[in-house]
């Protein structure tokens, strides 16, 4: 009898007719050969056995059992060599384990994946891509028109009287609350648009890194001087013409300068809208807006003239109070924001 054995797998040797065979293990074989392989077992059984059948064939006539290892050092290796590795060890080279391949996630789906190829350049900040700045102006462009909508004949009615001069005494326009809000609000946003556009100016002149945390405080302390600035200018003019000048001429002249005011206030504000959402020229922009100021003040001084100084020989007069009142001040709040813009770069 043949004793050598497969260590994996152990046969079940077939019995020949007539042949009793004593292992209690199994049932009789009716397969006659002592060694035979899945492909003769295979073909004893009819050719329309189904799938079941065969593998209940194979599993009769072959038994595997427990592989059992030698335990026992390999002492029989070839002297000057070192003694042979365990075959169960299959721990792996660093080169073999760790490779060019080793962090891909197509080779380890487990591992995250993230963003392939070279990290580029970050996109630079610009107003037309911030959503804050975006719908601010967005809202303020509708409540123009509407504002506009409703005050239609109010301003129709401010720019026919704005010309026309009574020999009989100063003349009023009647102006409702919603009317005088109305300006107000175009006040406040001819401000806004001036610190977006100082925001503008002071990136491309000064500096466009600050010791800020947040390009939104820069804007508003502009916005805050602006309207600081409107605010004293009007507590001024009010204090010096109560000193000067009649009540009802005070009254006439304030309503003409908040009246100019609203108007310049929408007269910037295509100059700026073109400048951040059409790339527009800052220095286009710029001569834009110098170009309203000055048109704003040459009317102004139509009207100071009209109202105060009709008299004749009153020019230097009129000069001293305008240029005190209304260009020095402008100018001052001018030097007072570059000044802030100075103080809170990051100098490096």
């Amino acid at each position: 009898m043949n004793t050598n054995q497969d260590s994996i797998i152990h046969t079940q040797p077939a019995t020949a007719e007539g042949v009793e065979e004593t292992h209690e293990a199994s049932p009789p074989s009716p397969y006659q050969a002592t060694h035979v392989t899945p492909y003769q077992v295979l073909r004893k059984l009819p050719k329309d056995a189904t799938p079941a059948q065969q593998d209940s064939a194979i599993q009769a006539v072959f038994r595997p059992k427990q592989i059992t290892y030698s335990s026992r050092p390999d002492t029989l290796h070839l002297p000057g060599h070192d003694v042979g590795k365990n075959f169960l060890d299959a721990d792996l080279p660093t080169y073999y384990r760790e490779n060019f391949f080793s962090a891909d996630t197509l080779l380890h789906p487990e591992l995250n994946g993230g963003r392939f190829g070279v990290a580029g350049d970050p996109v630079p900040y610009s107003l037309r891509n911030d959503n804050v700045i975006t719908l601010t102006i967005l809202l303020c462009f509708i409540l123009t028109l509407v504002a506009f909508r409703m005050s239609s004949r109010f301003l129709l009615r401010q720019v026919k009287n704005f010309f026309y001069v009574s020999h009989s005494g100063p003349t009023f326009v009647s102006e409702t609350t919603s009317e005088v809000r109305f300006q107000f609000f175009l006040v406040l946003q001819g401000c806004l648009m001036l610190s977006i556009f100082q925001y503008q100016y002071t990136k491309t002149y000064i500096s466009d890194t600050f010791i800020l945390s947040s390009h939104y405080l820069l804007t508003a302390i502009f916005l805050a001087v602006l309207l600081g600035y409107f605010f004293c200018k009007w507590v001024l003019v009010s204090l010096v013409d109560k000193i000067f000048f009649e009540a009802r001429d005070h009254l006439q002249w304030a309503k003409a300068q908040l009246f100019l005011t609203a108007i310049g206030g929408v007269l910037i504000a295509p100059a700026i809208l073109l400048q951040i959402f059409f790339d527009m020229d800052i220095e286009k922009a710029t001569v834009y807006l110098l170009s309203v100021f000055i048109l704003i003040k040459i009317l102004l001084f139509y009207k100071c003239y009209v109202i105060f100084f009709k008299r004749i020989g009153s020019f230097l007069q009129i000069i001293l109070y305008f240029c005190a009142l209304e260009i020095v001040p402008p100018f001052s709040i001018w030097g007072c924001l570059l000044l802030i813009s100075n103080c809170l770069k990051v100098n490096y």
